[in-house]
C-alpha cells in the first residue's frame, strides 16, 4: 500500500471556501465527504473520510486488451480514496491527504494516539477491511489488511484504554448446516469485530449475533475494560436494535435484542460520565417520519431513560458527545420537502431537548460526527452539496456549546493590523504609536502628564472622546475574542528628595490615579451599552516607573509621564 500523498493547502487555494463563521467546505471535482474528527494536541483538528478522483494519466500510452485489465490499472489512483483533512483555528488547511491506496476505500473513522499521530479505519469496496496508524504529518506507519473471505464492512473503529483500538462492522457469511457456526457466523450477516495493540498486533477477531441479519454499528468500552457493542438487526420488514457485552478478550457476556414494531436504525453508543450508557438511534413514528429516540442503559441491561424527540421534520443524530457538565451535544440532519440541512441539538443530562440549530443550503448538507473540544467549542464534519449541483463536499465546522456558529479565531497579527487601519491618521500625525502587542501609547507632547498630575487637561480629554468614539465599535464587533481591555498609567522615577521606598510608592499611586481618571473619563461618555461591555472586559492598573521609557539608555521622563491601552486576547 502507499503512503499518502501530502497535499499542503496552497496547491488547493482555489478549492475551499471559508467566511467569518468557522465554516470550511472542500470543493474536489467529485463527491466528497467527512465521516469523523477528533482534536491534535496543538488545538488543530483532523477529519477523515473519502474524496473521489476519476482522471486517468493519459500520457502512458499503454494499450489495453481487456476491460478488466484497464479498470485493475485505473484503480490503483483513481476513485474512492480515504482522505485525511487538518485544520488549524483560523481555518486553515493544513494537510489535505488522499490515499492513493491500491482499491477504492473509504475511511469511517480516526481516533488519536498518545504519540499525536492518528489510528484510520476504513474498508476497500471490495470487502477487505483496513487499520492504518499514521503519524502526526499523515504518514503512514502501519497498514493492517484483515476480514473474511467474504465481504467486510467496518462502521467505526474505537479507541481503547490500552491505546489499541477495537473495530466493529459485519460480515456477510453463506452458510449450510454442516459448517462450523463459531468459524461462519450466526446469519446471513453478522457483527465482525477486531481488537488490534497500539503497535498494530491483532489480538481477536470475532462474529456476534441473531439468527437473523445483523450489522455492528459501533461500541463503547466500559470501566472494567469489557465492551458494549451497538448493532441493527433486520428481519422480514423490521429493523431492531442489538446491544451486547463482551469481554476484553471478546467473549460474550449477555446479548438483549430490542424488539419493535417500528422500524429503528441504531447510530451511536457513549458510556457517560456516569459509567452508564447512551445510544442515538432513529425511529420511525405511525406516519412514516424519522425521529430521534434516546436510551441510557446501566452494565446490566437496565433501561433507566428513554426518550423520544419529537420534530417538525423528519430527524436522525448520527453522533453524540457529552460536555464536562452532563450536558449533550448531538448532530445528523433534518429534512423538509424541499431540502436536507446539518442537525444540531443540544440536551440537558435526563435527556431532554434544549435547543436545535439547522446549518446548510438549498441541497443536502448532513452532519456525521463531532468532537468536543478543549475550549468547549465543538468540531462538526460531514458534508455538503453546492446549490448549483447534486455533488457533494467535504465540510467541516465549528460550533459553540449552545449549538451557535463559533467565528474564526482572530490572531493577534489580524487585530494589530486593524488597529492600525483604524489609528492611520492617529498614527500619521504621530499623535499615537501601537505595538504588536496591541499596546497603544500617545506620543503627542500634549497628550501626556505633567511632573505629579493626574487630572486630565481639556486637550487630553478630546482626544479620549475621539480616541474612543473609534476603538468602541471595534471592541464590540470582536467582544468574543477579547479578554481584557488595560487601561495602566505610568510615571517618571524621580519624586523630589524622597526615600527610595516613599519614591516608588508615590510614582505606583499616582501611575493608579492616571489610570483612573482616564478610565472614568472614557467610560462615562459611553452609553449604557457600550458600558455594559466594558464592565466585563474593562481593567486599570499602576505600573508606577517600571515601565519608564529611555531613550539610548537615559530615561525619557516627558514621555514615561503617560497612560497605556492594551488588548489582550482570549
Amino acid at each position: 500500500m502507499k503512503q499518502f500523498t501530502l497535499l499542503f493547502f496552497m496547491l488547493l487555494a482555489s478549492s475551499y471556501a471559508k467566511t467569518s463563521d468557522f465554516s470550511i467546505i472542500v470543493d474536489k471535482a467529485f463527491d466528497a465527504a467527512l465521516f469523523d474528527v477528533t482534536q491534535d494536541y496543538d488545538r488543530s483538528v483532523t477529519a477523515v473520510g473519502f474524496s473521489k478522483d476519476y482522471k486517468q494519466d493519459s500520457g502512458s500510452g499503454k494499450t489495453y486488451t481487456s476491460a478488466f485489465e484497464y479498470l485493475a490499472n485505473a484503480s490503483s489512483h483513481s476513485g474512492t480514496q480515504m482522505h485525511l483533512l487538518k485544520v488549524d483555528d483560523k481555518a486553515n488547511v493544513l494537510i489535505s491527504n488522499d490515499s492513493k491506496l491500491a482499491r477504492f476505500s473509504e475511511a469511517v473513522a480516526v481516533v488519536k494516539t498518545p504519540s499525536n499521530g492518528y489510528f484510520v479505519g476504513g474498508y476497500s469496496m471490495d470487502g477487505s477491511l483496513l487499520v492504518l496508524k499514521l503519524d502526526s504529518l499523515g504518514g503512514v506507519i502501519f497498514t493492517k489488511t484483515f476480514g473474511t473471505k467474504n465481504f467486510d464492512k467496518m462502521n467505526n473503529l474505537i479507541l481503547m484504554s490500552d491505546g489499541g483500538v477495537l473495530a466493529i462492522g459485519s460480515s456477510v457469511t453463506s452458510r449450510s448446516t454442516s459448517d462450523n457456526v463459531f468459524e461462519t457466523g450466526l446469519g446471513q450477516n453478522d457483527v465482525y469485530m477486531t481488537r488490534f495493540s497500539k503497535n498494530g498486533q491483532k489480538l481477536w477477531s470475532k462474529k456476534y449475533g441473531t439468527e437473523y441479519d445483523d450489522e455492528g454499528i459501533d461500541a463503547a468500552e466500559a470501566r472494567d475494560g469489557s465492551i458494549v457493542a451497538l448493532s441493527s438487526t433486520s428481519h422480514g420488514k423490521r429493523q431492531e436494535v442489538t446491544l451486547a457485552r463482551v469481554t476484553e478478550n471478546g467473549d460474550q457476556i449477555w446479548l438483549k435484542r430490542y424488539e419493535s414494531e417500528k422500524l429503528a436504525t441504531p447510530h451511536k453508543i457513549i458510556r457517560l460520565r456516569d459509567d452508564n450508557f447512551l445510544v442515538s438511534l432513529s425511529q420511525y413514528d405511525d406516519t412514516r417520519k424519522e425521529q430521534i429516540r434516546l436510551i441510557k442503559f446501566d452494565l446490566r441491561k437496565n433501561i433507566l431513560e428513554d426518550k423520544q424527540i419529537f420534530t417538525t421534520y423528519p430527524s436522525a443524530l448520527y453522533d453524540i458527545k457529552e460536555f464536562s457538565d452532563g450536558t449533550l451535544m448531538g448532530v445528523g440532519y433534518v429534512k423538509d420537502a424541499y431540502n436536507t440541512d446539518g442537525l444540531a441539538m443540544i440536551f440537558d443530562s435526563r435527556l431532554s431537548m434544549l435547543k436545535q440549530e439547522h446549518y446548510g443550503g438549498e441541497n443536502y448538507d448532513v452532519f456525521n460526527a463531532l468532537s468536543i473540544l478543549n475550549n468547549s467549542q465543538v468540531a462538526v464534519v460531514g458534508a455538503r452539496a453546492n446549490d448549483d449541483s447534486q455533488e457533494s463536499n467535504m465540510w467541516i465546522a465549528k460550533l459553540n456549546k449552545d449549538a451557535t456558529m463559533a467565528q474564526i479565531s482572530k490572531s493577534v497579527k489580524s487585530f494589530y493590523e486593524a488597529l492600525r487601519d483604524i489609528y492611520k491618521d492617529e498614527i500619521n500625525a504621530n499623535k499615537l504609536s501601537i505595538n504588536e502587542d496591541l499596546s497603544v501609547y500617545f506620543k503627542d507632547e500634549n497628550l501626556l502628564f505633567k511632573a505629579g498630575e493626574y487630572k486630565l487637561t481639556k486637550e487630553q480629554k478630546a482626544f479620549l472622546e475621539a480616541f474612543a468614539e473609534k476603538l468602541t465599535p471595534f471592541l464590540r464587533r470582536n467582544q468574543e475574542f477579547i479578554a481584557t481591555l488595560e487601561i495602566n498609567g505610568h510615571t517618571s522615577s524621580e519624586w523630589g528628595n524622597a526615600t527610595f521606598a516613599d519614591e516608588y510608592l508615590n510614582n505606583s499611586k499616582l501611575s493608579l490615579e492616571r489610570s483612573f481618571s482616564t478610565l472614568s473619563h472614557v467610560f462615562k461618555k459611553q452609553d449604557k451599552n457600550a458600558q455594559i461591555l466594558l464592565t466585563k472586559i474593562l481593567k486599570g492598573g499602576g505600573l508606577s516607573y517600571s515601565k519608564k521609557i529611555t531613550l539610548n539608555d537615559v530615561e525619557d521622563r516627558e514621555r514615561s509621564r503617560r497612560v497605556e491601552f492594551k488588548i489582550l486576547l482570549k
